[in-house]
């Protein structure tokens, strides 16, 4: 029969006649074959399959093969041995190398003839021997493919235990060895399913038996972190990472990241070439591993890798965007890379000059996912743009690009952001040693404590959260490099821009600490913020002064110019330049502390005797609002009256009757107590304050005025007006008393409420009576003179007939006089801490408000043409304000030196009733403009932070980097010392060196300290 066969295939016959015999010849294997024709058969039947000529020939010798050894099973068992095998597995056949895929699939094909005979079992044991040896050879993706598909037949061709971990790694290796030369689509294809079955068989064997998977992953950690410039691992490797379990992400990430024997440059290397796996096709999870490893490096502060390969790597990921198979995992990899690396451009600017194609790209290709994927895309564009904002050179052509696509909100980008960055990273694969505190949730940078500066902090971050007073600081082009201003604006900057999770304002503190300040010791931070204000308010008009004495040649350089530097003719000039980068009209030669912060007073004095009226116009920048008596020194009489009587006084009454304090009175005010207490009548609240301070005073007895009419000392009233409001409005409370008979300083406990909005009665000043204007003196709240007798004003014994005479003859006297409602917004509270002046801690709450922000209220528009009687009381907002719940209830921040926490304005307004010692100190209240048609998002607006110049810019990058490299230097010092060091923290409380609540001993400042200026107190 096999000469039959073996004639017949070397004939010339046609193919039919072939099949038509080879068929008879199948059908004679139901016969009785003797042992020497079959084995003879299954010689020539293997011959024809390993070397047949054409496809003909080896499909004969396979129908034939499988068709006697079917029926003589024996025979066939006796052919096809141990020994058969094992020299097919070594030596080939014949011409055929021993390495040819064809040899693998006739072992295959004998496997599944001989599954039933116990013979198998023999030629199992032999093939689990020689693949370890095969897979140590590094064969072809062929034949690697074909033995795969065989051992995943035969499971039991596996090697075992230690052998099967040695064969998984080996096979990983020989992965990493698989080369592609295809040059067409259907030779990749062809590699790609090659590969694809080698992975699977990995896949079924790390879940029969799952102790293979982790020395196989080390296994692939150790290739493609080699250093070794001669091999370059196979992206083919790539195609195990979609069979590793995503819940091993975690444990495996926290092993490669905080393992000491992992050096960086075999770090770097590893995260390199996985990246690089973004792009193999139908690979699953690369970015999730990528992404997971991205973040576990950051966790344990290894920055320079970050940098390194963000920088390495970005513009290859980039390019993967334009293949749709890729596509999504490579956005996935981009979004994280530019958005965690925050402390440079450098990244994003990278891949710019692409993004206009891409765009481009995806709008025509007409793919239904490339629609869903330019909104991911332009929304990632949109975060980079707003983050690095300052290079309208190289944006402007990608935001012409993206127009007609939706933009995301700004709070939206900023979640982002402050999600994204690596210092926000969670440190859960660090260990407790590692962790180290980055930003807080909030997204806002503290100020660490510099030893009792807690004054300065609340201040400065008081300043900061006036977002329309840091926009016009940022927008500044000073190039006077030591002015107070130019040190106020690189703070800013660092606050709005630093990857620290607090700064240290060590430069700003050494500028702007007032010479009688002791460094270490107690400061007053509302002295502190007069004087900064006035200091920066005096060095910008001495800047005015000197460029108005310079020659019409070197003239300042224009505020609508749009180079950010000053012409100038000389370097005197240049260091004496300050331009203005916003709308203010180049007329208005007001400071920027004057546009902001000032405000207008006339204090007018009227002789009860003759009616002759004096006034002077004073400016200001905060009002210093003394407690009225009743609420202070009068607190402790019982005999006052009903409680609803002090509260008419606060509202604004006048009266004729007794009007200065007893000499009992005065001298009951003295107690062996270093502070007042807290009463527990219906609490004063800052318009009660404000109209106490605006309300008429009478002059007489000790304190009369001498009237120049009358020639002599005569009776007199004086009153106080706002004729200009401030942007912002800044109220002091002077809650620090000085007892002159015990000669302590006491702190007035007394809460005050503080409502959300307020409306201060402006007045429409009238001609300028007998005294000169006071504008050219220092800013100032008030003097001296108008000040010592702010604990003297009316208390409410008056009658009603003398309250309604008054009333009248203010009426009679306003004339035409307009009284304009102006509504303002409460935007920062600051708090001291404390029972007493010389001891204590401030920390402030603040809102991020603009012009434009709140709900507006009927009673924010008060028609001008109302009662005046009503109109010169400064009264609280009604209506309905949002802000303990929904969106708004997170605009509150508490800053508390470097700690930032989310609040909300009810812990503001209730902390004295929490807490006994922490009271309301500072307020700042930013003016809301009236029919404003811009739009407002849950009754507030973001204002846009304007570009960073390019000084500020690269001293933020510097410093960012260098903080990186802190954070990464500390992290490893801390691992080399972790057996022996402790961690010990501070979780809670105030950065200052005494206890919470306490910026010193107890004992106070000493000299030149805090509150023991005589402006700040009230007698």
């Amino acid at each position: 029969m096999d000469k039959i066969l073996e004639g017949l295939v070397s004939s010339d016959h046609s193919v039919p006649v072939k099949r038509a015999i080879v068929k008879k010849v199948m059908e004679a294997a139901e016969k009785e074959v003797t042992e020497e024709q079959c084995q003879a058969l299954f010689t020539l039947t293997t011959r024809l399959i390993l070397l047949g000529e054409d496809a003909f020939q080896k499909q004969i010798g396979l129908q034939v093969l499988d068709a006697y050894a079917r029926y003589h099973r024996p025979e066939f068992e006796h052919f096809f041995n141990k020994e058969f095998a094992l020299s097919l597995l070594q030596q080939g056949h014949g011409q055929l190398d021993h390495r040819d895929p064809a040899i693998i699939d006739y072992i295959h094909c004998c496997l599944r003839l001989l599954i039933s005979c116990p013979s198998v079992l023999e030629i199992f044991s032999v093939i689990q021997v020689e693949v370890l040896r095969m897979v140590c050879e590094r064969p072809q993706p062929a034949f690697c493919a074909h033995l795969c598909t065989l051992l995943s037949d035969f499971m039991q061709c596996i090697p075992r235990d230690k052998s099967g971990v040695l064969f998984c790694q080996q096979l990983v290796r020989t992965i990493s060895c698989f080369q592609c030369f295809a040059s067409q689509e259907r030779e990749l294809k062809e590699y790609v399913e090659q590969v694809t079955k080698v992975s699977t068989l990995l896949q079924n064997i790390w879940k029969a038996d799952p102790t293979t998977l982790l020395p196989s992953l080390q296994e692939v950690f150790t290739i493609i972190s080699s250093t070794d410039p001669s091999f370059e691992p196979s992206i083919a490797l790539a195609s195990l990472v979609q069979h590793i379990p995503v819940q091993m992400i975690v444990m495996l990430i926290k092993s490669l990241t905080t393992d000491q024997n992992v050096r960086d440059g075999c770090m770097t290397q590893a995260l390199c070439r996985i990246i690089d796996w973004l792009s193999w096709p139908l690979a699953q999870h690369v970015d999730t591993w990528v992404i997971a490893l991205l973040k576990g490096l950051a966790a344990v502060q290894k920055f320079t890798i970050l940098i390194d390969v963000t920088l390495l790597k970005i513009e290859l990921v980039f390019s993967r965007l334009w293949y749709p198979i890729v596509r999504q995992g490579a956005l996935a990899v981009l979004s994280h890379m530019l958005l965690s690396f925050q402390h440079s451009p450098e990244a994003f600017h990278l891949v710019v000059p692409r993004v206009v194609d891409l765009v481009k790209s995806l709008k025509t290709d007409g793919l239904p996912t490339s629609k869903a994927f330019l909104l991911q895309f332009t929304e990632l564009m949109h975060c980079m743009v707003y983050q690095y904002s300052g290079f309208p050179d190289l944006y402007d052509h990608i935001l012409e690009a993206i127009k007609d696509l939706p933009k995301p909100s700004e709070k939206k980008m900023l979640l982002v952001l402050n999600q994204s960055a690596w210092t926000s990273q969670s440190n859960s694969f660090a260990s407790g040693i590692l962790r180290q505190a980055g930003k807080s949730e909030t997204g806002k940078t503290g100020l660490i404590n510099l030893g009792n500066t807690c004054f300065m902090n609340s201040i400065i971050q008081t300043l900061f959260m006036a977002t329309d007073f840091k926009r016009h600081v940022l927008a500044l082009h000073i190039n006077a490099s030591n002015t107070l201003m130019k040190k106020l604006q690189l703070l800013f900057a660092f606050l709005a821009h630093t990857q620290r999770a607090a700064y240290a304002p060590k430069t700003f503190l050494e500028a702007s600490r007032p010479p009688w300040f002791n460094m270490g010791s107690q400061q007053d931070c509302s002295e502190y913020l007069r004087f900064l204000l006035d200091r920066m308010h005096e060095e910008e008009k001495t800047l005015q002064v000197l460029e108005s004495t310079k020659p019409k040649l070197a003239p300042l350089v224009d505020a609508s110019s749009k180079d950010p530097t000053c012409l100038t003719s000389s370097e005197e000039h240049k260091e004496s330049c300050l331009t203005r980068a916003d709308s203010t009209p180049a007329d208005d030669q007001r400071t920027l502390i004057e546009r902001m912060f000032g405000g207008k007073l006339i204090t007018g004095i009227r002789c009860m005797q003759c009616n002759c009226i004096s006034e002077k116009e004073e400016p200001f920048t905060d009002l210093s609002l003394a407690f009225c008596p009743s609420a202070s020194s009068q607190n402790s009489h019982k005999s006052q009256g009903p409680s609803e009587e002090p509260k008419v006084l606060c509202q604004g009454s006048v009266n004729g009757g007794s009007e200065a304090p007893e000499p009992d009175s005065a001298s009951s005010l003295a107690t062996s107590i270093q502070y007042e207490p807290v009463t527990n009548e219906n609490p004063l609240s800052v318009p009660d304050l404000v109209n106490y301070f605006l309300a008429p005073e009478i002059l007489d007895e000790d304190n009369a005025y001498f009237c120049e009419t009358c020639g002599s000392l005569q009776r007199a009233e004086r009153t106080l007006k706002v004729v200009s409001s401030p942007e912002y409005l800044i109220l002091t409370l002077l809650r620090f008393s000085y007892d002159a008979k015990c000669h302590i300083r006491r702190k007035i406990l007394d809460n005050v409420t503080i409502p959300p909005a307020l409306i201060l009665p402006v007045h429409t000043p009238s001609t300028p009576a007998l005294w000169p204007s006071a504008s050219s003196s220092p800013l100032q709240v008030d003097s001296p003179e108008s000040n010592e007798n702010l604990a003297k004003k009316l208390k409410p014994s008056q009658g009603e007939e003398e309250r309604a005479r008054i009333n009248e003859e203010e009426r009679n006297r306003a004339g035409g006089t307009l009284v304009q409602s102006v509504p303002y917004l409460l935007s920062s509270v600051v708090v001291h801490s404390g029972i007493s002046s010389e001891s204590g801690h401030y920390y402030s709450y603040g809102r991020n408000i603009n012009g434009a922000d709140g709900a507006q209220h009927p009673s924010c528009h008060s028609a001008v043409g109302e009662d005046l009687a009503t109109c010169n009381l400064c009264t609280p907002v009604q209506g309905d304000i949002q802000t303990s719940s929904g969106p708004e209830a997170r605009e509150w921040l508490l800053f508390n030196d470097s700690r930032v926490t989310f609040t909300s304005l009810q812990s503001a307004q209730n902390i004295t009733k929490r807490f006994p010692k922490d009271t309301a100190y500072v307020l700042m209240y930013r003016k809301q403009e009236q029919n404003l048609n811009r739009g407002v998002a849950n009754g507030m607006t973001i204002s846009t932070e304007p570009p960073l110049q390019k000084e500020l810019l690269d001293a933020i990058i510097k410093d960012n980097k260098l903080y990186l490299q802190e954070q990464e230097l500390s992290a490893r010092t801390q691992v080399l010392q972790a057996s022996s060091s402790s961690c010990s923290f501070r979780p809670n409380g105030s950065d200052d060196n005494n206890p919470p609540g306490s910026c010193g001993p107890s004992g106070g400042g000493g000299g030149g300290g805090g509150f023991n200026t005589i402006s700040r107190l009230v007698f």
